[in-house]
This record gives C-alpha cells, structure tokens and sequence, in this order.
C-alpha cells in the first residue's frame, strides 16, 4: 500500500485543561449519536435486504443524517456548491484526512470505494462496512473480479466515490491520480451514458491553526487526530466542490478520464486556496 509521507507535521503542544474538557464533552454525544444512528442503520438494512437485494430505499438518508451531525458535534462547517450529477457514474476525490468520509457522505447519499485495509480499522471499518462501502484489493492479479464488483455496484445506479491518489495527504495539495479503478468505466457491462465527476474537497482550518490542520497522513495515530479535533476551541470549515460530469464516452481510455478528472480536482483547490470563504447559497 502506497502511503504519502510529505514533510512530518511540527508536534502538536499538550492539549490544555480546557481542551481536554471540551473533548470529554464532545466525545460522548459524538459517540452516542454515530454509534447509536449506526444501530438503527443496522436495523433498517435488516429489512431492505431480504426485500430490496443491492437497493437501498431508506438506510443511505440514515448515513447522511450521521454524517451531517458528527460534523456539527465537531464543530466544522460544511458548504456545498457545484452541480448534482444525474447520470448514472461515479465520483473522484481529493483524499487528505479521515475526515473525508463524514464530509463527503454528508453532501448525500454514496458509497465509497475503499482500500481493503480499512475494513479492519476499529470504530471506522465498522462503519464503513456497515455503509456500504466496496473494499478492493489493489493487487494487479485481481484486477479483473475488483472490475467486476464495480461494474456490479454501478449498474445497480449505486453512485460510487473513490479516491484516486489512493493515499491521505495534508490537504493541501491533490497528488497525481492512479488509473487503474478509470478503466472500469471502459467496455465490460457498463452502458455508453456513464458519467465520472470530479470533487474538490477544500479544508480550511480554524484561526490560528497551522495550514496542515485537517491532514491525516503517513504513521498519525486516528486517535490523536480525533481528540485534536474534539479539542478545539474552533472546527474550522470544509467546501465541497462539485465539477462538471465527464461523460466517459468521450475520452479515449482510462489514463485521458483520470488526467481529466485530477487536472479538475486540482484547479478546484488551486482557485479554492485563493479566494475567501464564501457562505453556503
């Protein structure tokens, strides 16, 4: 598993009393909430699926509700713009934290597509697992049955999203997307109409906080970045931005799409980290 290194972070300083009892506090209804919408989650699923197979009519808004609360609880604002693609597809992402997961989840309902590793991930696998996600092997000799689960998800109209650098970053930069999970997109079962859309997820952290706030890469601890973030005085912001589809049709094979998508992806953080905050519309 590729995992980007980058500059290490400068220690963070103790976390004060204050902070420390501001996490106490935050901790236990982020948990009560997550963990106990996840049991009602479990309990919807128990019906779709006898009833409705890969379809999800009801446990996807469950998910969104989480998301949407976990990130309140945290503390972080969310604004969305750019448009909603209809078509049937997926979405790519920039990749720079843990965070991901809440904050894209959050813009409506998806399902992630997820390196296998992370189904073992305590507290996070769980939920993953019980969201939804399609976890890959990334192994070249078993390119062809990851093609076909995916294939699967998407001619179910599941609206996938996958991170394409295929590692966590400091949030402050988009690496060169892997082409492999485009080339699903070619051929194979999937009709001519399929769509890929670029996302651009922006962090900006709290005053006073260094640039990297957000990140999550090479040996963090998920713990220590949780209790940072229930620590803090202040949440910070994240944008989502949503680019225009890329109808799949007009590209000539897996490596043209994903230079697409990234060169969408980056410009989206580039214009992002230029301008000001603007308020949710």
């Amino acid at each position: 598993m590729t995992t980007w290194r980058g500059k290490a972070p400068e220690g963070a300083p103790p976390i004060p009393l204050s902070g420390r009892l501001r996490a106490v506090l935050r901790a236990g209804p982020l948990g009560i909430w997550v963990f106990g919408m996840l049991t009602l989650h479990l309990l919807v699923r128990a019906v779709e699926r006898p009833l409705c197979g890969l379809d999800r009519p009801v446990s996807p808004a469950i998910t969104v509700a989480v998301c949407r609360g976990a990130l309140a609880i945290l503390g972080i604002r969310l604004t969305v713009r750019g448009p909603v693609m209809r078509g049937q597809g997926a979405m790519v992402a920039n990749h720079g934290s843990w965070l991901d997961i809440f904050v894209l989840n959050a813009t409506g309902p998806l399902y992630f597509v997820s390196k296998s590793e992370v189904a073992k991930w305590p507290g996070i696998g769980l939920l993953a697992r019980a969201t939804g996600t399609v976890f890959i092997n990334r192994e070249r000799r078993e390119a062809g049955t990851q093609r076909t689960l995916l294939e699967t998800r998407l001619a179910a109209r599941h609206r996938l999203l996958f991170f394409p650098e295929g590692t966590s970053t400091d949030t402050r930069r988009v690496l060169p997307f892997k082409t492999t999970l485009f080339g699903a997109f070619f051929g194979g079962a999937l009709g001519p109409d399929m769509e890929v859309q670029p996302v651009t997820v922006l962090y900006r952290p709290p005053d006073g906080a260094p640039a990297d706030f957000f990140g999550w890469w090479g040996d963090m601890a998920f713990g220590a970045d949780l209790a940072k973030h229930l620590a803090a005085p202040r949440g910070g912001s994240v944008e989502v931005v949503r680019h225009a589809p890329l109808r799949v049709a007009g590209f000539a094979d897996r490596k043209a799409l994903a230079r697409a998508a990234e060169d969408a992806v980056r410009g989206g953080l580039e214009q992002g980290r230029a301008v000001p905050e603007v308020e949710a519309g």
